[in-house]
């Protein structure tokens, strides 16, 4: 079930922002329009490219 779609607000690794974590790394993240994260959530991202049609 998807709760939330939007995008990344910050992204910190202590109190510094930064643009990626490494995997298995703990990190803070807080989204636009969106602040009821709970532990156990599931994050996925995804990005979309809009491509303009040709005939």
């Amino acid at each position: 079930v998807v709760i939330h779609e939007g995008r990344l607000k910050t992204l910190k690794r202590f109190k510094d922002e930064v643009k990626e974590v490494r995997e298995g790394y703990e990190c803070g993240m807080a989204f636009e329009n969106y602040d009821d994260i709970k532990v156990g959530d599931t994050i996925e991202a995804f990005e979309t490219d809009e491509v303009a049609r040709a005939l």
